[in-house]
């Protein structure tokens, strides 16, 4: 199940810097998000990075989630539960899943604290307030939130507006999806005041039977702005209503009812008609920025977000004594529907003090936060009835977090660049109970030093450099059920990156070598606990060896390309696994030397052909591949997901008239052939009567559908 517990998405944070150059009231002034020097990875910087535009993003933005305008940056694979991107999604990043990916919104943790994913679904429409997105593959800078195993993702959402404006912004396409955003602006007003808003309402009926998406979500901005003095407050609230649809199909099913959706299922007859996931979260920020001189800037943000929500669910044939009830007639089982709710807060602050000259930048920062959640099942009906309290658990968990950064960039010459990054962080996590283990209680804390260094070299329109990065990560949630004496340990990442690249107006090329080799990695194995669980182990050896290659080039004003491939190596020495032995009770171990990480295909391409026919109308061709990806750690064939190649296609045509500052016109078709694919799943296997019987699930995608967007500009 996607989501056993509903997890809060944390918050949105803007802070802003000054330009050297200017006072505020000019024109010229530059006002950029913080994490553009404290978190984000500057233009010579050696790490490894993909920066996308606001431009970028709007050509995309039809309303599919996140992950799917990511979808053509390099090594990137996306999935949806519901098929067409609308709802739940997910992404992996050289083979890194999300709770591995450290995501960041204007430098606040996004990652859920306690499972360490991230549900850009609690966000809706996110991506129409976002100015700029950075992905960092490999370790990167130092970051807030939890470490970055595979990549980080750092999302900007400040900009200053100095005129006002206003837009509308509607989508419609297969599947009955709608996308319907409202933005206006005041602009700069007598040269301090600003004030910006959004309203966006996102749906759909999925690819998927029945699972249909209802998105709605606000975005409020205002700030007064002065020479050395900056206020902002924001407000953001989202609300999600999905019809669950993290089942996946099975092997048997897929052949002739891809869509099948086994959500519901449980009750006799028709589906259950409310099988959803429901979850509200609202974002308050205050953001106080103060420059001390043209070298010398602070920046600091008090946040607050707070989360509610549950998902509902039919079950057949429960025992009463499972949920502390006692029937009201003879009988010992009755079908029920019941709700498992979180209910929680995440709140703290971020600071950072950067020092800027010719040669020398220096930044200290970094983040004190707490998080308080409250996990709690309900039973709203019984067939049969019950007498008692309908609460059958109810525990609650908190996480502190903790982290100071220094980092140093020296300019050694004209050409040659020198960076050292150090961050230290403290964890703490205790947890109350779990609903199956009510008794066991976790309190467990870790501290962590994260040294990063590296050289660049820049000069003529050349880019190289190469790094050392170390990253460690403590257990999520569910790793830790398990008998306090076999709690797991942390994950440590040790990552080296070597890159080079060369860009201009015609052509650019670029490759990166990647070695991240992982001590005590956790994955799952198969084998239970002392508590009789399935959560992960520590694995001692694994690691991801592999090469990024990127090519772009102009042939003329009318037709460019570009392309990404990623060639890579993704092991596990010394894997062991345990199989469910039915007819005796116990597990059937098996050892492999030598195989691939699950999810971690071995070749990843995308690629564009941009062509503009004539004046104002452009038309994308949009390629991708992702090579066969195996469903756990076995390398077995049976258990995989196949290659796939997709084409895309997107036409824009732009104009403006009158009162009309900008519209433009969007029409998009998806997978085009109508290749029938499966990005994700997930398998398990047992034996019963001296036969394996291994169980596999897969998460279709949809065959040949389109979008249409108009984007009118005021």
């Amino acid at each position: 199940m996607k989501r056993i517990a509903l997890l809060m998405s944390l918050s949105v944070t803007t802070i802003t810097v000054w330009s050297q150059k200017d006072s505020l009231t000019k024109d010229t002034i530059d006002l950029l998000p913080v994490e553009v020097r404290s978190l984000r990875a500057g233009r010579t910087a050696p790490f490894t990075k993909t920066d996308l535009t606001k431009a970028a993003i709007e050509k995309q933005n039809l309303g599919q989630d996140l992950p799917f305008l990511l979808n053509q940056t390099p090594s990137v694979v996306i999935n949806s539960d519901a098929g067409n991107g609308v709802g739940y999604t997910g992404i992996h990043i050289r083979g890194t899943d999300a709770t591995r990916i450290n995501v960041t919104l204007n430098g606040i943790p996004f990652n859920d604290a306690e499972s360490q994913g991230t549900y850009f679904v609690d966000l809706p429409d996110f991506s129409s307030s976002v100015n700029s997105i950075q992905i960092q593959r490999g370790v990167g800078t130092s970051s807030n939130g939890a470490g970055a195993f595979g990549a980080t993702i750092n999302l900007s959402t400040n900009e200053v507006n100095k005129k006002s404006y206003a837009e509308l912004n509607n989508s419609y396409g297969s599947f009955d999806t709608w996308k319907n955003t409202i933005k206006a602006g005041s602009g700069l007003i007598d040269g301090h005041f600003t004030t910006d808003i959004r309203l966006s309402r996102i749906s759909s009926s999925g690819y998927i039977d029945r699972a249909n998406t209802h998105l709605q979500s606000l975005y409020f901005s205002t700030a007064y702005l002065s020479d050395k003095n900056n206020i902002r407050f924001n407000i953001i609230t989202g609300k999600e209503k999905t019809y669950q649809a993290w089942y996946g199909v099975s092997e048997a099913d897929l052949p002739i009812h891809r869509t099948i959706n086994y959500a519901g299922m449980e009750k006799p007859g028709d589906p259950y008609k409310n099988e959803t996931d429901n979850y509200t979260q609202t974002h308050y920020q205050l953001f106080y920025d103060h420059k001390f001189n043209p070298k010398l800037t602070f920046n600091t943000a008090l946040f607050l977000v707070t989360g509610k929500g549950y998902y509902e669910e039919y079950k057949a044939a429960q025992a009463y004594a499972d949920y502390n009830l006692t029937p009201l007639g003879t009988n010992d089982t009755t079908d029920l529907v019941r709700r498992l709710w979180l209910d929680n807060a995440f709140f703290g602050d971020i600071f950072s003090l950067q020092y800027n000259s010719t040669k020398t930048a220096l930044t200290f920062g970094g983040a004190v936060t707490r998080y308080n959640g409250k996990h709690y099942g309900e039973v709203i009906w019984a067939q049969n009835g019950f007498k008692g309290n309908n609460r059958y658990y109810d525990m609650n968990a908190f996480k502190n977090d903790f982290n100071v950064y220094g980092k140093w960039q020296q300019n050694l010459s004209e050409a040659w660049q020198w960076f050292t990054d150090l961050q230290l962080r403290r964890v703490s996590h205790r947890i109350n109970g779990f609903e199956d283990n009510p008794s066991l209680i976790v309190d467990k804390a870790y501290t962590f030093f994260n040294p990063k260094a590296g050289i660049s070299y820049h000069h003529n329109h050349w880019l190289a450099y190469a790094s050392y990065s170390v990253a460690q990560k403590e257990p999520n949630r569910d790793d830790f059920e398990a008998n306090l004496n076999q709690l797991p340990k942390p994950e440590k990442l040790h990552d080296i990156e070597v890159s080079a690249e060369n860009k201009n107006k015609r052509y650019s090329f670029g490759v990166t070598l990647y070695y991240m080799k992982y001590i005590d990695q956790l994955v799952l194995t198969g084998k239970i606990n002392d508590v009789g669980s399935y959560t992960r182990t520590n694995i001692p050896n694994s690691y991801r060896l592999g090469v990024e290659l990127q090519g772009g080039w102009v042939a003329n004003n009318w037709l460019q390309a570009s392309a990404n491939l990623t060639l890579s190596r993704n092991k596990i020495l010394n894997f062991t696994e345990y199989i469910d032995n039915y007819d005796n009770g116990d597990q059937k171990v098996n050892n492999y030397k030598e195989t691939d990480i699950s999810f971690s295909p071995a070749v990843i391409s995308s690629g564009t052909v941009t062509i503009t026919p004539v004046k104002n109308t452009v038309i994308d061709l949009i390629s991708k591949y992702v090579g066969k990806q195996y469903l756990d750690n076995t390398q077995n064939e049976n258990r995989k997901l196949n290659s796939f190649f997709t084409q895309d296609a997107r036409v824009t045509y732009t104009f403006k008239k009158a009162w009309l500052k900008n519209v433009n016109v969007i029409g998009q078709v998806n997978n085009i052939f109508n290749k029938k694919y499966e990005p994700n799943g997930y398998t398990y296997s047992y034996i019963s009567n001296n036969e394996l019987t291994t169980e596999n699930y897969y998460y279709p995608m949809a065959g040949t559908n389109w979008m249409l967007g108009l984007n009118i500009k005021l």
